[in-house]
């Protein structure tokens, strides 16, 4: 899929290690039965960053939540060790394997034990060993290199089925900056506060609070917009680090160099937003919802998430059907009042842009026409409520055969 650009924020290469001072390492330590997935990284800064964190709003958490919330609780933070296969959630042990894996790798790396975060993903409830971690630890640490971030991307990876990686460059008080990532997710997305995992970097210098900050907030517009099926991990956990290695001015309060930040963390954040959503088990398009004419923020990301999230909807853009009877269904089921005599509804692609709906009520429009227009990779869903000024945008995909196919056999 395409990236979205925006001025002044050129993509470049690097993902989570295009900013300055980090390296990175992904191999096969023996989690997974399949020796052809990595399914351990290292993620390693130079030197201790700024460090801030997102984590899921279920109520049952993974362990390493716990434990990387501790050990950042300061603001700072100096790598990230993670797994994928497992998720290291509903274990008595888990605390303790999480705590584990933070150990195994500062004794790799002459580091402290809580200067590590730590992150797991895969099946719940299956107990974590770590003698594969311990043996794999050597080589992970041999392999830390900028140049490996895609192995590191890949070691994160689930059912996914590409890697996920944006970083983009900017510029602060002269001097250049950048904000890459990857992240992981392609079932159980419906995120409350982050998505399934996700890890940031970046050069600039900001003060930790403020890039908690800068966090919480586009978190907010970008992956707390993203659904894929409608259930919250219990594992979703975002961590961006700051080296500061950029030379800039330090960011210590919410002026302009802050706004610059902010958009730049946007950018990689809602590509990464559209990478998951596409990649959605089982997926063959790409759904955005953009929601105009709102009397408020709020209303206007509820509106957006409960469209996207309608299995019924998700189910008729997979047949190229133009049902827009359900995405008035989803407006008048949110959690919010909306005047329904004032929705207008369209569909959007490449192929074109047809109105549905106007006023609430349904018009006149071709079937034939709609059907090319729904039958591109990328759909727009446009709802304008009529009501406001604001507006918001949210991400999913279409529900398929294949997501009962994928999740039917998980575990196998």
């Amino acid at each position: 899929m395409k990236l979205v650009k925006f001025d002044g924020f050129p993509f470049v290469e690097g993902g989570v290690t295009a900013a300055k001072g980090f390296s990175a390492s992904g191999v096969h330590c023996g989690i997974r039965a399949n020796k052809s997935k990595k399914d351990l990284g290292l993620l390693l800064a130079d030197h201790d960053c700024a460090a801030a964190g997102v984590y899921t709003l279920n109520k049952v958490k993974g362990a390493p939540i716990a434990v990387t919330r501790e050990h950042i609780a300061d603001g700072s933070c100096r790598g990230v060790i993670v797994n994928s296969g497992i998720a290291n959630t509903c274990n008595a042990d888990g605390v303790e394997k999480a705590e584990g894996m933070c150990r195994i790798a500062a004794r790799a790396t002459g580091l402290p034990e809580k200067s590590f975060a730590v992150a797991s993903t895969g099946v719940i409830g299956q107990p974590l060993p770590l003698e594969p971690v311990q043996g794999s630890i050597e080589a992970l640490v041999q392999a830390l290199s900028p140049a490996n971030h895609t192995d590191f991307a890949s070691a994160i990876m689930t059912t996914d089925t590409v890697c996920k990686e944006v970083a983009v460059e900017f510029t602060l008080s002269g001097k250049t900056c950048h904000i890459g990532g990857c992240a992981k997710g392609s079932g159980m997305i419906m995120p409350n506060m982050a998505t399934m995992l996700c890890f940031l970097t970046t050069d600039a210098a900001i003060d930790s609070v403020l890039l908690q900050l800068a966090l919480k907030r586009v978190v907010d517009e970008t992956f707390n917009m993203v659904s894929v099926d409608g259930d919250t991990s219990t594992n979703d956990t975002v961590l961006l680090l700051a080296s500061g290695d950029a030379g800039n001015a330090k960011i210590i309060s919410q002026e302009e160099d802050f706004r610059i930040f902010t958009d730049a963390l946007y950018v990689v954040l809602m590509n990464l937003s559209r990478m998951i959503a596409a990649d959605g088990e089982g997926a063959t398009k790409l759904l955005e919802c953009v929601v105009t004419g709102a009397c408020d923020k709020n209303q206007a990301r509820i509106v957006a998430k409960s469209v996207i999230n309608s299995s019924l909807l998700k189910a008729a853009m997979f047949g190229a059907d133009a049902n827009w009877g359900r995405v008035l269904c989803a407006i008048g089921y949110a959690d919010t009042e909306v005047e329904i005599n004032l929705v207008d509804v369209t569909f959007a692609s490449e192929n074109g842009a047809i109105a549905v709906c106007k006023g609430g009520a349904g018009i006149d429009f071709s079937e034939e026409t709609a059907k090319e227009i729904l039958s591109a990779d990328e759909i727009k869903i446009l709802v304008n409520l009529n009501d406001g000024e604001k507006n918001a945008t949210a991400w999913g995909c279409d529900l398929t055969y294949d997501y009962v196919r994928i999740n039917g056999d998980y575990r196998s």
